[in-house]
């Protein structure tokens, strides 16, 4: 049986995801659909709008076959780390094909510049000089990449996705990658068609408007007690200001930026007031919002050194077809497939601090709902 990757946040789940996800079943037909997908932290730093269960079975119900849970050490980091341990998670299970949404839709031009970053010096001085002269890490990338092959890339999908190449180059992976044209403004914060970005939709919601139109019937009718970055400003402030003085021991709090956030806490008013009072040309949104998640989540420098590969398979959820296929690989794959939370696993000790800090903003019943099902579920099954 055939295995298809797609790596994912489903922050949340939209018509977009479902045209993604129903052209990679008209690609390859007769295969079994995995989802790598982040939990409840995501990549840009957010928390999940919707908790990693309820995300879980979305996904299964719209023709998931099975989803894997990318650790928050990996799911709350940059492109390069976000990509790696996906990629590891996607080559444990031998996946054939990879498939992931660009706006350029030209995979020869995405795979070349993967190629330059691999290995080459000259890649990684370009990058180091622009980034010494205050510039994000993005724009660095661009750059280099533009002043080596004089070919444009600023788009985040076609960024992520050279990302995403690049480890399957470095793994010396078989599998093989496959782009989907992306349909819509990935800048736009409107609700001006049915396919928006689910940063659109994440703000609609949060400003209490009806985005039925933009998302599938399951998700919308799993539009409740949803979570927001914003929620947890509270907690982020008093977790800072108990801290102040040690702020640089959390991950990925760069020497320097310490100052600007003790200098901006006090007099913010709200997560994203603190966001704009810490950025910097060289500081992004989405770069600071992983450091504010970092500290939320009391994740350290020195916690972060334990972890640098995928320690386990965690299972989320699958169809029959899907367990079938976990079922006929299993012997073959050389770390532990978990249907069970393991509590000697710093790795997953980390999930379950995270889940219980996500779950603060929640009622009590929500809040020790979410908690159990952190280390009392099993795998979600959907019967065909």
């Amino acid at each position: 049986m055939k295995a298809i990757g797609i790596i994912c946040e489903y922050n949340p789940f939209h018509n977009g995801h479902l045209y993604h996800l129903l052209e990679t079943k008209k690609m390859f037909k007769d295969s079994v659909v995995i989802a790598v997908m982040v939990g409840n932290f995501c990549q840009r730093g957010e928390s999940s709008v919707i908790d990693k269960w309820t995300k879980t079975k979305i996904a299964l119900e719209y023709g998931i076959d099975l989803v894997i849970e990318l650790p928050f050490y990996f799911a709350t980091q940059s492109a390069d780390i976000f990509s790696r341990g996906s990629i590891e998670i996607l080559n444990h299970l031998k996946v054939d094909d990879l498939v992931f949404g660009s706006e350029s839709n030209d995979l020869k031009k995405l795979i070349k510049m993967a190629n330059i970053q691999v290995n080459n010096d000259e890649y990684n001085n370009i990058v180091k000089e622009h980034m010494n002269n205050g510039e994000s890490y993005p724009s660095a990338l661009a750059k280099a990449i533009n002043n080596i092959s004089k070919e444009e890339i600023s788009t985040p999908n076609d960024i992520l996705g050279i990302t995403y190449i690049r480890e399957i180059i470095n793994t010396n992976s078989k599998m093989k990658p496959h782009t989907i044209k992306r349909t819509n403004n990935y800048h736009s914060l409107e609700l001006d068609s049915n396919v928006v970005s689910a940063s659109s939709i994440r703000k609609a919601l949060f400003d209490s408007i009806d985005v039925k139109n933009q998302v599938p019937k399951i998700t919308y009718d799993n539009l409740n007690n949803l979570s927001f970055h914003e929620n947890y400003f509270n907690l982020l402030k008093y977790k800072i200001l108990s801290d102040i003085d040690n702020l640089n021991k959390y991950n990925t709090v760069d020497e320097g930026i310490e100052s600007r956030i003790k200098n901006s806490i006090i007099e913010s008013i709200s997560m994203d007031d603190l966001i704009k009072k810490i950025k910097t040309k060289r500081y992004t949104y989405n770069k600071i919002r992983r450091m504010l998640t970092h500290i939320l989540c009391n994740f350290t420098k020195e916690e972060a050194k334990k972890y640098e590969h995928i320690e386990y398979i965690r299972v989320l959820g699958f169809t029959k077809r899907g367990q079938q296929y976990l079922n006929n690989i299993k012997k073959d794959i050389e770390i532990p497939i978990l249907s069970k939370f393991k509590r000697n696993n710093d790795m997953l000790n980390l999930e379950l601090r995270s889940t219980m800090i996500y779950a603060s903003i929640f009622d009590e019943e929500t809040k020790q709902s979410l908690i159990n099902n952190e280390y009392k579920n099993n795998p979600i099954i959907k019967d065909d």
